[in-house]
């Protein structure tokens, strides 16, 4: 989801619009440097009141890394548990970055792109459907 600019006058007033036509009462929005508040009411109408600077945060693009089968999940192979490697770390496409263990048979997790492997979403050894999130991918450009 993209971040929306809070300091466009032409978004303010399609948001106050989409929320008159939806019967809401208002909404606001916080943000670390700004802050937004649209009332709507049927006799003044859409009251809108913007402090601060509002312009979203850059968004840092994102790629997750589901679960292609169930299964319990391992973020690295068995056999290097005493190396538990940290996160964030850099990662390519060939990398494998965890395994699906389906009975006895380990199921490779590859990264699929390059980037910073930042986040780790599901615990170790847990059990896992498919679709599953289980590692978030940034990019480094």
């Amino acid at each position: 989801m993209s971040a929306i600019d809070l300091n466009d006058p032409s978004i303010i007033a399609a948001l106050a619009d989409a929320l008159t036509a939806a019967g809401v009462d208002g909404v606001e929005i916080s943000r670390p440097g700004g802050h937004l508040r649209i009332v709507v009411s049927k006799a003044a109408g859409a009251q809108i009141n913007l402090t601060g600077n509002a312009r979203p945060e850059p968004v840092i693009p994102v790629v997750v890394i589901k679960a292609p089968m169930a299964g319990h999940f391992y973020p690295m192979h068995l056999s290097d548990y005493d190396e538990a490697e940290r996160l964030p770390r850099t990662v390519s496409s060939q990398d494998v970055i965890g395994f699906i263990r389906i009975g006895s048979v380990l199921l490779p997790i590859p990264a699929g792109r390059s980037g910073l492997l930042a986040r780790q979403s599901a615990e170790s050894e847990t059990l896992v459907g498919f679709g599953d999130p289980l590692f978030e991918i940034e990019s480094l450009s």
